[in-house]
């Protein structure tokens, strides 16, 4: 059992986040048959048929091999999120920043009571460009497995994001943990886990991640390098099967005008004001009056990265342009 010991400072200092990679990684364990399917089975009999395609690749099954229901799985390969909203070409980015050595004593860890890996995926792990093999074979099972179902997935995480920081703002530990697990509970200023270990952790006024997941169960992330960080199944993952009926592209038009449906189609990847008004041929200030009509509607979102300000669409947005590109 994990025990977490929560300071006064630490519900404020706690956040939450999406980890794209530790959702491709446990997806790729689904499929491969390395982890029990649980709930998810409809999505693993659809998903097959894909990871067919992508299976015989060595990075891929290195990556499978290195999946395992319970103990410790290379840091490096699932890292829990920096900093909300990042992209899986930044976590990407981070794993191809892992030094040689860090990734060779994490992959010699994670391969404790494991049977010995076959020569080829023995060939991955001993060989001097590792770390971006994997890194590749991670992008790889993104494409196949993950992307073309990350607008829904994005949806789920980010609505029990907003469901669970609520109640942990409003209510305290005792509210954000109630049904988050039924191995996890709250005793007294203590956090209690039931994974597969037995350690005691102080958060000494770090905050806890909070990472809701879709394709895994309870886990933690402790180690020193990281943020403290506890992942939990998000509510409500059957929308990723459930059926939905074909869209009518032009309904959008209809629904919120022709203008304001196409720069929500073309904030599928995140793009400044400049960009757009040369894209549609208007003026900043146009452009910009429609983006505060999206914005005010939660449908688009806006941070600073540098000198500029992106728009980018929110997880409602996403569901209402339905992922369909820029005409």
């Amino acid at each position: 059992m994990y025990r977490i010991e929560v300071g006064p400072g630490d519900l404020a200092a706690s956040r939450f986040g999406i980890a794209p990679l530790i959702e491709v990684h446990s997806a790729l364990g689904l499929v491969a048959g390395r982890m029990p399917v649980g709930p998810l089975g409809p999505w693993v009999e659809r998903s097959r048929p894909a990871y067919r395609e992508v299976a015989g690749d060595p990075a891929v099954r290195a990556l499978a091999f290195l999946r395992r229901p319970h103990g410790y799985m290379a840091d490096f390969v699932v890292p829990p999120p920096a900093r909300p909203n990042l992209t899986v070409a930044e976590q990407l980015a981070t794993v191809r920043a892992t030094p040689l050595d860090q990734a060779r004593r994490e992959i010699v860890r994670n391969l404790e009571g494991l049977p010995e890996p076959g020569a080829a995926i023995r060939d991955v792990l001993d060989a001097s460009d590792m770390v971006e093999r994997l890194a590749t074979g991670l992008e790889t099972v993104w494409r196949a497995l993950v992307e073309p179902d990350w607008t829904v997935l994005r949806s789920i995480l980010e609505r029990d994001i907003v469901h669970r920081a609520g109640r942990l703002a409003a209510y305290g530990w005792a509210e954000a943990l109630d049904g988050l697990s039924r191995q996890v509970r709250w005793r007294d200023g203590v956090i209690e886990a039931d994974i597969h270990a037995d350690a005691t952790y102080r958060l000494g006024g770090a905050g806890l991640t909070f990472v809701p997941v879709v394709f895994s169960e309870l886990g933690a992330a402790l180690e020193q390098d990281w943020p403290y960080t506890l992942m939990y199944r998000a509510r409500g993952v059957a929308a990723l099967w459930e059926s939905r009926a074909p869209r009518d592209e032009d309904a959008l038009d209809r629904l919120i005008g022709r203008t304001r449906a196409e720069l929500l189609r073309l904030l599928a990847e995140p793009a400044t004001t400049t960009w757009l008004s040369a894209h549609l041929r208007m003026s900043v200030g146009g452009v910009g009056d429609h983006l505060a009509v999206l914005r005010g509607s939660g449908l688009v979102t806006r941070e600073r990265s540098g000198r500029k300000v992106l728009y980018r669409r929110t997880a409602v947005g996403d569901v209402l342009a339905g992922g369909s590109p820029a005409r």
